[in-house]
């Protein structure tokens, strides 16, 4: 697969469009989402999700002119997926290597009623384990944008063998 993954790789121009389309072709879920890569820098990366209902959590007292709050299981999906994706942005061959979550921590700040935004930054990326942190802010309908999560994420990072 890693093979197959540098190939269709090398027609992209920038790593954000071959971060968009690794989502949208080999994510399924955060496709279903509506995952959307903003910005791709060196050691950095903002995701966006917008608003849903599907997303949220069903209130039976939200009325017609009320949003219902985002599910808090959406800002950890966006920052474990931020938090591990950013690492490639520090790597030699961004797709060469698999990464997976060795541990993950999420505090919430507050609901969030509107779409999503994640901002990750690298801590810190070794032979084996990388660190990310991430913010994640909301802008609800009355366009105020707040932080509504942060986390710290730890990830293994399995590099190809060198023949």
């Amino acid at each position: 697969m890693a093979e197959d993954m540098r190939t269709t790789m090398e027609r992209f121009d920038d790593l954000e469009e071959m971060i968009q389309y690794f989502i949208d072709e080999h994510q399924e879920f955060l496709s279903w989402i509506g995952t959307r890569v903003d910005d791709v820098g060196d050691g950095t990366m903002t995701l966006s999700l917008p608003y849903d209902e599907k997303l949220s959590n069903t209130r039976p007292d939200t009325g017609p002119d009320e949003r219902a709050d985002i599910h808090g299981g959406i800002a950890a999906t966006l920052i474990d997926t931020a938090g591990g994706l950013v690492l490639r942005t520090k790597l030699d061959e961004p797709f060469g290597a698999r990464i997976a979550t060795i541990n993950l921590n999420v505090n919430y700040l507050r609901p969030a009623t509107g779409d999503l935004s994640a901002t990750a930054d690298v801590i810190r990326v070794g032979g084996s384990v990388g660190v990310s942190e991430i913010t994640v802010e909301s802008t609800g309908p009355d366009g105020e944008t707040k932080e509504v999560a942060t986390g710290q994420g730890a990830f293994r990072i399995f590099r190809p063998e060198r023949k």
